[in-house]
């Protein structure tokens, strides 16, 4: 099943560089951007859209699944947010490390 872009939880951004992040909110969709899973618990539709058709408003549709992907997305995904949750702490202690210098007051005597 494709994102269900009408469902309460889907979320999407667009960046300055024209790239779109589509992502379900409570993280229950493991193949995002591509599929939502086929009988998603949580899913419901947005109140605004339950009797409302999309003009040319709405974001472009998302690009096709890699080739040879199909099987290996969940594993794919898994990687890349290792990748990002092994970041984390250093970009969070290099933000710490800015908050302190803010800090400090230099008091100029006269």
């Amino acid at each position: 099943m494709p994102m269900r872009e009408e469902c309460k939880h889907f979320q999407s951004r667009t960046y300055e560089t024209g790239d779109i992040a589509r992502f379900c909110s409570l993280d229950l969709a493991p193949e995002a951007p591509w599929r939502c899973p086929e009988d998603c618990p949580k899913y419901e539709r947005r109140l605004a859209d339950v009797a409302w058709h999309h003009g040319s408003l709405v974001p472009r549709p998302v690009g096709d699944i890699p080739l040879g992907a199909d099987q290996n997305i969940s594993e794919l995904l898994d990687a890349a947010e290792d990748v990002v949750n092994g970041v984390i702490p250093d970009a969070l202690e290099d933000l710490g490390k800015v908050a302190k210098s803010r800090r400090k007051f230099r008091w100029k005597s006269k």
